[in-house]
């Protein structure tokens, strides 16, 4: 559990630190000026670090699974191995997600005037602002998102079915709120995650208003690692 901690708390400060250093130099120098360069930069890490947010959380909705659902085997089950192996392949997805859609953006051409609404170089926002044919861009991104979207989620949900099944078959209520105890904090990261980030893309979708879009991402760029389970544990 501790490992899995450790490295969902080195992914946090590297997931703010693409967005928040820039944020505010902005800031203080009144100017929101990002290079070309720099921002398919920031786009790149920030999608990684995403993603590896993501899975981590997944994973450690795994290992809280076993942990309740299968204590006996916990020590056999969650092996050092395993859990290195758990996090290399979280890596190993995300590079293969990211990169590619950060190549896919130097194919593409931009108008003249080039102002993002928001305050970060966020993937959909820059490709709406290109004169090309978005399409492939947008199948893949789409793809993308139901994939390391959906597909954690799934697994999420899964492993918090069986755990509050198995939780509800404990006889005593002191063991009950024990075992609940040490999912808490980080099924509250989980719901302000997934809450914030489908709320972004559900009111980008449904208005064309960028101040909403931009509020709620602060919240799982900025408050969302601060929420990271490590501060509790």
């Amino acid at each position: 559990m501790y490992f899995f901690l450790s490295n969902l708390s080195l992914v946090d400060i590297c997931f703010t630190s693409t967005t928040i250093p820039k944020m505010l130099v902005n800031i203080q120098t009144q100017s929101k000026v990002i290079t070309y360069a720099g921002c398919i930069t920031q786009m790149y890490f920030f999608m990684l670090f995403a993603g590896l947010d993501d899975l981590l959380l997944t994973v450690m909705a795994y290992d809280r699974f076993v942990a309740i659902c299968h204590p006996l085997h916990y020590m056999v089950t969650m092996n050092p191995r395993l859990c290195g192996l758990l996090v290399l392949v979280s890596w190993i997805i995300c590079v293969l997600n990211s990169l590619p859609q950060c190549l896919m953006i130097l194919r593409l051409s931009f108008c003249t005037a080039l102002e993002i609404p928001h305050f970060f170089c966020e993937l959909n926002q820059v490709v709406q602002l290109t004169c090309s044919n978005i399409f492939l861009n947008d199948m893949v991104m789409y793809c993308s998102a139901v994939l390391l979207g959906g597909g954690p989620l799934a697994g999420i949900l899964y492993s918090y079915s069986k755990i509050v099944s198995s939780i509800r078959a404990i006889p005593t209520a002191q063991r009950k709120y024990k075992a609940f105890s040490t999912c808490v904090s980080h099924l509250s990261v989980v719901s302000l995650f997934y809450g914030t980030s489908l709320g972004v893309y559900l009111s980008s979708a449904s208005t064309h208003g960028s101040q909403s879009s931009a509020t709620a991402s602060v919240m799982y760029t900025v408050l969302t690692p601060m929420l990271n389970p490590s501060s509790t544990a």
